[in-house]
């Protein structure tokens, strides 16, 4: 076990069991390029494989390749080593500003599974709003300094590795070193001198006796936010047209000086993470083992605007009838401030080893856990007029998960090229979401929430016993609309109102799974393997699924290699849970839009069904192998969704009922009135709903060609990598009106099918180059606001970066380099970009520009 044992016995259970890093790191990775004799623990739950003879493509990224990448957020580190994983940056997109989604292989990051010591990670707390409800583990509470490894699985594995391994895994392998510390500080800062960011960071091993080690890993980061807007100046306002009229000086004033008045970029934040790895050896044939992390962080980002007169920033008639604006507290309109502080912890434990040499087992048990509190600043509740307060306390979110799992493997020699390896097991899982109630002033209807609060007038248009003074005293107008006393605002902190007790509570469930895993060298050239899984749930049906692969080697260095297997991925109580009313500007006016569950009376009244599983058809096939110093792979993918769970097209809510449509079967429903029987808070003032559904089938598919040279000069080393990926989504039969022409074009255009990483690297003496080019294909976006749908096409990007390190004594490295060295940015939006922003905000081509950096590295 760990660096004690050396029996062939270890060597094979690292391939079986999804060990943690004590076992895993048997293989040599100091070389960032991996060669293809390098051993994988992902992928095959059998005799152990290398990157070169797998039957599935992996992706090994050594400590060095981690390393290479000068990004904080473990997010972008992968993003810029592995094509087909992509990240977007998106301000204004309530939590998704501080958790942010990712995909692989066009598919949300849900439906990637992600290991730590090839154990399950646990989830975020967030449920993404809008697209496909993605909910996922927060990779960025993983320090890159703790990790010796990143495996990256690139195809459908539900069947070994349970729900949600439909498009990949991605496995991170901890450092588990008994010994030597490592010091890393880094400081950099974006070309146009925002971003300042700076991070400090260490890890340390210790032994613990003879038999056992222990890993530290911790890290610091802060960073300062950006902005890459403009001037707030559209055709239904101004900032500096409005500023200018006549009587406005209080505004003028309020606004002075102030280059941007919304700021579009990255938002601020503060982080510490750590994680501990340790490993003890109990005897010859047994070992315990243990890691887990802890994880804060706070980010501060910024919602729309309110300018006066916008819908939020409107004249109220008080209970003297007065007239009250919140201008008043507020002369320039106010820009709500969004923050999250995000907490994340986790701990597994157990104990494995060998009951005889062809028998081995390993018990752990895991616990996670992801908490996200929010606060919301310089903003207002509107319907408590002039007694709301300007902070609020809107809520949080908790997810937490609960999982036993027994591994067994047996070997057994029938004959063939190898010992058949036969993996199997079972697991009991528990997992919770819970929605905590927002304090009171976050989500309470105050009186402006609804026309004529203090019953000033009749319906008739005539002033009531109470409003017949205010008709001369205060200019009270029952007979017309536009008095303030009829006036209707938003309910709830503006921007993102509170979790009321209606919508707030917690979603369980429990589920068991069995799975067996049987392969072999059937010959010296031809590999077979063979999995299947049950599943079952206690808020769905069973599921039974399965994946075949092999692997022929048809010459030395050449090897073809196929899988075919069925995935399926439960949607999570959050994703059926979860509810959410926030502030939406479709054509630069702010629209309260609510999210419900599909379960709900609210949703079911416009036709929502509950949620079922997502299920996949996968299949690859591929060539991989060595010649030389050169390393290949070109691999086909297909991955057949059915059942794909979506957001539906925003519902514009009108007064009195919404008319029938396919979706609704009868004449006429009174939505609005539904919502206030329901007690949404706010029902009066909300214009949109949506919901998430089993919306349609899809088939993606693609290629991906990994090729890797390296080469000894006289000179030195150098390397060359070049990681390419083709993905294209097409839906697969008919999509349903729920989802409208706009957001079908979008899903299927509007990210590039084309990305692509370069890597050239030059090793010599004590200095190391590094040069890597960043490719974007060409993609799409579309508008139908407006009438017909109108597009908009962006051409392909190349950003650049470049390092250049130097090493004194194999102690110091220093290391000074640059982010898209060139400061490129994509095509500035023509439609969907209002409101000062200048760049699609939610593009996956960084739109930041250049960033300059220097890292400094101490290994003792």
């Amino acid at each position: 076990m760990h660096h004690y044992r050396t029996d062939s016995m270890l060597a094979l259970a690292c391939g079986i069991f999804a060990p943690s890093a004590a076992f895993a790191q048997a293989i040599d990775i100091d070389d960032p390029i991996q060669p293809a004799e390098a051993i994988i623990v992902t992928g095959s739950r059998g005799l152990e494989r290398t990157v070169a003879d797998s039957p599935v493509p992996v992706d090994v990224f050594s400590e060095e390749a981690i390393n290479s990448v000068s990004f904080t957020d473990t997010n972008d580190v992968l993003k810029t080593l592995v094509p087909s994983y992509t990240v977007s940056r998106q301000p204004i997109s309530d939590g998704s500003s501080f958790i942010r989604p990712a995909s692989m292989r066009g598919l949300p990051t849900d439906k990637t599974l992600v290991l730590v010591n090839s154990k399950r990670r646990h989830r975020a707390a967030l449920v993404t709003i809008g697209g496909s409800g993605t909910q996922g583990p927060d990779i960025a509470t993983i320090p890159t300094i703790s990790l010796a490894s990143v495996e990256v699985l690139r195809d459908g594995a539900a069947a070994q590795y349970g729900s949600d391994a439909i498009a990949g895994v991605i496995n991170f392998l901890l450092k588990d070193d008994p010994h030597g510390v490592d010091l890393e500080a880094e400081i950099g800062e974006f070309y146009e001198g925002d971003g300042f960011e700076y991070k400090f960071a260490g890890n340390i091993g210790l032994p613990l006796g003879d038999m056992g080690f222990i890993n530290l890993s911790a890290e610091y980061s802060n960073a300062d936010s950006t902005n890459r807007a403009q001037q707030y100046c559209e055709s239904f306002f101004c900032v500096t047209e409005y500023a200018a009229l006549p009587g406005n000086e209080d505004y003028a004033a309020a606004v002075e000086g102030i280059d941007t008045i919304q700021p579009w970029g990255r938002p601020s934040g503060e982080a510490v993470r750590t994680f501990v790895n340790a490993g003890y050896e109990l005897s010859a044939a047994a070992e315990v083992y243990a890691f887990g992390n802890y994880s804060w962080s706070t980010s501060t980002t910024n919602f729309f605007y309110r300018y006066p007169a916008n819908g939020t920033i409107e004249d109220l008639r008080l209970e003297d009838g007065s007239i009250y604006n919140p201008t008043e507290r507020f002369p320039g309109g106010f820009t709500p401030l969004f923050s999250g502080d995000v907490e994340d912890y986790s701990a597994l434990g157990g104990i494995r080893g060998d009951i005889s040499s062809a028998f081995s087992y390993d018990f752990s048990l895991r616990y996670g856990r992801s908490e996200i509190s929010y606060l919301l600043e310089n903003t207002i509740n509107p319907s408590l007029g002039p007694e709301s307060p300007t902070s609020f306390k809107p809520g949080d979110l908790i997810n937490d998960e609960l999982q036993f799992q027994a591994d067994f493997m047996l070997t057994h020699d029938v004959g063939l090229a190898s010992e058949i390896a036969l993996a199997f097991g079972g697991t009991y899982f528990e997992e919770g979401y819970e929605t905590v109630e927002g304090e009171l002033a976050s989500y309470h209807a105050g009186p402006f929430g609804s026309p004529d609060p203090f019953d000033f007038c009749n319906t008739d248009g005539t002033p009531t016993l109470a409003g017949s003074s205010l008709s001369f005293s205060a200019g009270l107008n029952c007979a017309d609309p536009a008095d303030p006393v009829y006036q209707v605002v938003g309910v709830g902190s503006n921007g993102f109102p509170g979790y009321s007790p209606e919508f707030s509570g917690s979603y369980d469930r429990d589920s068991y799974s069995f799975y067996g895993n049987i392969g072999a060298d059937v010959t010296d050239r031809l590999f077979l393997e063979g999995a299947l899984r049950f599943e079952n749930y206690s808020d769905f049906d069973s599921q039974l699924i399965y994946k075949v692969a092999g692997r022929f080697e048809i010459l030395d260095g050449l090897g073809i290699r196929a899988s075919h297997g069925t995935g399926f991925r439960a949607p999570t109580p959050g994703q059926q849970g979860t509810t959410n009313v926030s502030t939406r500007i479709p054509n630069g006016f702010p629209v309260a839009t609510g999210l419900f569950p599909a379960s709900s009376a609210i949703a079911a009244a416009l036709g929502a069904v509950p949620l079922e599983p997502e299920t996949s058809t996968n299949w690859t096939a591929g060539i991989s192998g060595a010649f030389g110093g050169l390393t290949y792979s070109i691999d086909y993918y297909r991955i057949e969704l059915e059942d794909r769970l979506q957001a539906r097209s925003t519902i514009t809510v009108v007064d009195d009922c919404i008319p029938s449509t396919p979706e609704i079967d009868s004449e006429c429903i009174g939505f609005r009135g539904r919502m206030i029987d329901a007690g949404v808070a706010g029902a009066q003032s909300i214009g949109g709903v949506f919901y998430f559904q089993n919306l349609f089938d899809t088939v993606t598919q693609g290629v991906d060609i990994v090729l890797s040279y390296s080469q000894s000069w006289s000179g030195g080393t150098s390397g060359l990598v070049a990681a390419i990926n083709y993905n294209e989504t097409e839906f697969d039969g008919d999509v349903p009106a729920q989802f409208n022409a706009e957001d079908q074009y979008d899903f299927l255009n509007a990210e590039p099918n084309w990305r692509a990483v370069f890597t050239a690297t030059h090793e010599t003496g004590p200095f190391n180059f590094l040069a890597r080019a960043n490719y974007y294909g060409p993609y799409s976006n579309s508008d139908g606001a407006g009438g017909p749908l109108i597009s908009q096409d962006f051409d392909s990007e190349l950003l650049i970066d470049v390092e250049a390190s130097y090493t004194w004594r194999d102690m110091l490295t220093l290391s000074i380099g640059a982010r898209n060295v060139f400061d490129n940015y994509p095509e500035p939006g023509e439609f969907e970009v209002c409101c000062g922003r200048i760049y699609r905000s939610d593009s996956i081509v960084d739109w930041q520009g250049g960033y300059y950096y220097a890292r400094l590295r101490a290994s003792f």
